[in-house]
């Protein structure tokens, strides 16, 4: 986390009684997607309270030994330059195959016009895009691990 991401991090948790700072123990500060454009994108949408919830190729996070996300992180969400946008708390994790995605949750994600047909097209060719880097093929069982967060700062 770079020091400007840690600094916005800790005006929040400071400004939270003890009790409540002391729930918090992982925390992390990234952007969502993987061009300029959207990841501005989403983190305006955040800000703005339109995206609740984000998704990602189980995949990854088993090929590359990577935690899993959990109930309780605290995301500092940062636009593409890397300066703070706000934070998020994740408020459920779990997992679904792709051609198993609901229209709530394409909903909440909250890009485009919101609907499950937006979310399967855009999602089919960001997860195709991002297989193809690594020589894998996208498969539309492969399983999703899906957030649901909340806005907490500011």
């Amino acid at each position: 986390m770079t020091p400007r991401a840690k600094s916005y991090l800790n005006h929040y948790l400071f400004s939270l009684n003890e009790s409540l700072r002391r729930r918090y123990t992982s925390f992390s500060a990234d952007f969502f997607c993987a061009t300029e454009q959207d990841a501005n994108t989403c983190a305006q949408l955040v800000v703005q309270g339109e995206k609740t919830a984000t998704c990602s190729l189980k995949y990854w996070y088993d090929q590359a030994n990577e935690p899993m996300p959990e109930v309780g992180h605290l995301q500092v969400v940062l636009n593409w330059k890397g300066e703070p946008q706000c934070i998020i708390e994740t408020l459920e994790v779990f997992e679904i195959p792709f051609n198993q995605m609901t229209e709530q949750f394409a909903f909440e994600e909250g890009e485009g016009d919101k609907t499950l047909e937006h979310w399967q097209t855009t999602h089919q060719d960001f997860f195709e895009k991002e297989c193809e880097q690594e020589g894998v093929i996208f498969d539309k069982n492969m399983v999703l691990v899906c957030e649901r967060f909340k806005k907490v700062y500011p």
